[in-house]
């Protein structure tokens, strides 16, 4: 390669580095403007609260409030009742992040694997989590877990339902997302506290003595601490878990 090839190669990789950077400062200027936007859209009293209690809000605030009702399930398998079922070759676990792939490698040994969607930030150490999805949103204490290890998926453990007809259960619109987290704010958020995901879904205590489970239309509010708080988006009723993976079926912690 003569010279002038190589000065235009460089020029091209320069070219392609300055590209990735100015996407990846859009998107964290992005997401500090939708956090600040989400920030302000609360009310005096609570905006005041924050200051007095020094939370911090590192994350949009959704606006959305679709009308959802109560589901109902079955357990087919729950992950805890068994061990991990090793995936064997092992693969690789960058796959875990690309849809595509991931089915392609694992979906004829994972059963239903295209109805979970992962969740980077209810993962953990080893552990990719991700949820099983029902109408579009995900049931927070339905998991899917991969195991890796060295750059290596080496094993996986699966919560498996069925769906069970919500006959009764009248849809209704969900409370504002900034409603709840304003309630939690003044409520229940200790001081210094800083927010950095707020998500839809379904989530419910899961009993063991019964074999119908009912999970409900909840807020989950994640803390830069790994605490989580649901919140009831019918009825606002607030719940905590302590730390990520504090309870291994996603219930709430007294």
């Amino acid at each position: 390669m003569n010279w002038r090839q190589a000065k235009t190669v460089l020029i091209l990789a320069f070219l392609a580095l300055n590209v990735v950077l100015a996407y990846q400062l859009w998107q964290d200027w992005s997401q500090r403007i939708n956090a600040a936007a989400g920030w302000t859209s609360l009310s005096p009293e609570t905006q005041q609260a924050m200051r007095q209690k020094q939370i911090r809000i590192d994350a949009p605030i959704p606006t959305h409030t679709p009308q959802l009702s109560e589901l109902t399930f079955t357990f087919l398998a729950r992950r805890e009742e068994s061990g991990p079922i090793p995936v064997d070759p092992p693969r690789d676990s960058r796959i875990a992040f690309l849809e595509k792939e991931l089915r392609r490698e694992l979906g004829g040994i994972i059963p239903e694997l295209d109805v979970y969607e992962l969740d980077p930030a209810a993962g953990r150490d080893g552990v990719f989590v991700f949820h099983r999805m029902a109408n579009g949103w995900p049931m927070f204490g339905v998991q899917l877990e991969l195991h890796h290890r060295d750059q290596k998926i080496t094993a996986y453990r699966q919560d498996r339902i069925v769906i069970l007809p919500s006959e009764g259960m009248p849809a209704r619109k969900v409370l504002p997302a900034a409603q709840a987290v304003a309630n939690l704010i003044e409520k229940y958020l200790p001081f210094g506290a800083v927010i950095r995901e707020i998500r839809l879904g379904y989530h419910g205590h899961i009993f063991d003595d019964t074999e119908t489970q009912v999970t409900a239309p909840t807020w989950r509010v994640l803390l830069d601490d790994g605490e989580i708080y649901y919140i009831h988006a019918i009825s606002g009723e607030v719940s905590a878990e302590k730390g990520a993976g504090a309870a291994a079926d996603g219930s709430p912690q007294p």
